[in-house]
């Protein structure tokens, strides 16, 4: 994985942690640190952004073949 799609997953994981307190909670984390706790402000609006250019970059995870994934991590042994 390269570092732009590690990056990526993190900001997801972040969005995924900011949308499950929306639907638990009714609580914008996002908003309330960088908006003053409105979906409206710019720099929120800003991070919104970013997370959802995340979301498109982590695209190229989900249809990358898994065997090519397993290879990174395991370097094969040479014969």
């Amino acid at each position: 994985m390269s570092t732009l799609q590690r990056i990526s997953l993190l900001l997801l994981i972040v969005g995924g942690i900011n949308w499950g307190l929306i639907g638990l909670f009714q609580f914008d984390l996002v908003a309330a640190i960088f908006g003053g706790g409105e979906q409206s402000g710019a720099f929120a609006r800003v991070i919104y952004a970013i997370v959802g250019v995340s979301g498109l970059i982590c695209l190229s995870l989900l249809f990358k073949p898994s065997e090519e994934l397993a290879d990174r991590r395991e370097p094969k042994a040479e014969r």
